[in-house]
């Protein structure tokens, strides 16, 4: 038991990450307005330009990086067709999501990349690598760039009245702009540190619908940083466990456990409808496009 025990404590960060990183990118794309429901396409993008540039033989933060400008790619998509031409959020982000499955699934089909094995990251120290590290300082700076610095306040400002910030003089468009390609970097590297890291290789189900858990994650952590932390650190509780559980051997049904995550953020959502709002709620323009003639 107690093996048991130490190997599901030192796998939940690696579990926890990937949450993680993918929330922060989406609180700050949602606090500029825009309602993010490609994440899951970023992830696949990120997570094919890390082992594509892996078996072409780059170093893995090398690969991590290139995993953040693939999603940035697919970001500027998503930035023209919700911010310059105004096309609904939600249809936008789902198109994206399809389209990155196909696309995807094509380039490593036509590249022979699927289930090819890679060798991954590294741990550093206590079984754990450099970005699990770096995850706290991500979410602090998070908190900090939104709630001290000018672009931080500029973004939320645009999230919260459009119009307001408009007249104010600040470029509403390129702010979003900003917020979704930097907020699809961090998604898009949340997705290669799960085949650079985590699974080691690609398929084409490799995501596995965490980019809808992060969503769901952001609503309950009522797109808070820290909170969003602790709720990642919590799911990747459970997906550490269904592994350990598996290896163990004790007799719980498969696809009992795999359905394990999506209970959970069903759990999530209902909890995060019951609470209400608070001040870190959703930002009040979110969703909403800016049309400057109509400003007023």
């Amino acid at each position: 038991m107690s093996d048991f025990l130490l190997n599901w404590v030192i796998n939940i960060p690696a579990f926890a990450a990937p949450f993680a990183i993918a929330a922060l990118g989406l609180i700050i794309t949602e606090r500029a307005g825009v309602l993010n429901l490609a994440a899951e396409g970023f992830m696949l993008a990120g997570a094919l330009a890390g082992v594509g540039l892996m078996i072409s033989g780059a170093a893995p933060l090398v690969a991590l990086g290139g995993s953040m400008i693939a999603a940035m790619g697919m970001g500027l998509v998503f930035a023209v067709m919700v911010a310059s031409f105004r096309i609904n959020h939600v249809i936008s982000g789902l198109a994206l999501v399809f389209f990155a499955q196909a696309l995807t699934s094509y380039i490593a089909s036509a590249q022979r990349w699927t289930n090819k094995a890679i060798s991954g990251l590294e741990p550093l120290f206590l079984g754990q690598d450099i970005v699990v590290f770096a995850t706290p300082a991500l979410c602090a700076l998070t908190v900090w760039s939104l709630n001290r610095t000018r672009f931080g306040l500029t973004l939320r400002a645009v999230g919260e009245n459009p119009g307001a910030a408009d007249a104010a003089g600040i470029d509403v468009t390129a702010t979003r702009f900003a917020a979704i390609l930097i907020g699809a970097a961090l998604i898009g590297l949340a997705g290669g540190y799960l085949t650079v890291a985590v699974s080691r290789i690609w398929v084409d189900s490799v995501i596995g619908g965490r980019g809808w858990i992060a969503i769901a994650l952001v609503i309950f952590a009522r797109w808070h940083p820290w909170r969003a932390l602790f709720g990642a650190v919590l799911f990747g509780c459970i997906e550490a466990l269904t592994p350990r559980i598996a290896a163990a051997g004790i007799d719980v049904p498969r696809y009992f456990l795999q359905m394990t995550p999506y209970l959970a953020t069903l759990a999530v959502m209902v909890w995060a409808a019951a609470r209400g709002n608070d001040r870190w709620s959703q930002p009040a323009a979110l969703g909403h496009h800016h049309i400057r003639e109509e400003r007023g």
